[in-house]
């Protein structure tokens, strides 16, 4: 089953209400119009992309160890995931599904981070849950997502859903600012320039990992 396979049946499951979900039937409209309006507002195509410099960035693991941008390059091509949180049920099994290909990324000279803004207790919560054999960074502020301009804030009327189902996302990430990424999945080359890029502002589609292989085997033929 493919990634996007699995994420479908996620959605499929939630929607109508399957054990173990209970969410209301009336919080789906809502969350919906949030994701219509950010893909209206046009925001992914403004976002560091295919052929831009990456920024730089230096942040902490889950075990607050310093990670920085420079010294995975310095190894060999970057793969960098942003996604929301462990709260997110879609993040977390695209996780899981890099996570499979990790030896694969790894064969091939890359690395992998993922990014969210959670503090780091959450995100060594997402290595723990998801078996991740790669390390999980903490952006708090936002400051690295905004910078590859994926930060946004979300909706008051979305707010307060989050708010109602107890989705304490100041409490998640120590920031009371109610701002999250866009997912998006990017591969660096040595030289800092993005060679892929895939933004989605809708967080219930995410491209196949296996669509990273390719573009790493040709970054490490170029070194």
């Amino acid at each position: 089953m493919s990634l996007q396979e699995k994420l479908d049946a996620f959605k499929a499951d939630f929607r109508a209400g399957k054990p173990p979900f209970h969410a209301p039937p009336d919080i789906h409209p809502i969350m919906e119009r949030a994701t219509a309006e950010l893909i209206a507002s046009g925001q992914a195509s403004r976002a560091i992309k295919a052929g831009d410099r990456a920024p730089s960035f230096a942040l902490k693991d889950q075990n607050g160890d310093a990670v920085s941008s420079a010294d995975l390059l310095a190894q060999g091509p970057l793969v960098v995931t942003f996604y929301r949180g462990v709260w997110c049920p879609y993040c977390n099994i695209e996780l899981q599904a890099l996570n499979e290909i990790l030896p694969q990324i790894r064969a091939l000279g890359a690395n992998i981070v993922a990014i969210s803004p959670q503090k780091p207790v959450n995100s060594r919560k997402s290595v723990r849950e998801n078996g991740l054999g790669f390390p999980v960074l903490s952006d708090e502020q936002g400051e690295t997502g905004a910078a590859f301009g994926l930060r946004f804030a979300l909706p008051d009327y979305l707010v307060a859903l989050y708010r109602k189902l107890k989705n304490d996302l100041p409490a998640f990430n120590n920031d009371p600012s109610w701002t999250l990424p866009m997912p998006a999945r990017y591969v660096i080359g040595q030289d800092g320039i993005v060679l892929y890029s895939e933004v989605n502002p809708d967080y219930t589609h995410r491209p196949e990992p296996a669509d990273l292989l390719p573009v790493l085997a040709n970054a490490s033929s170029r070194v």
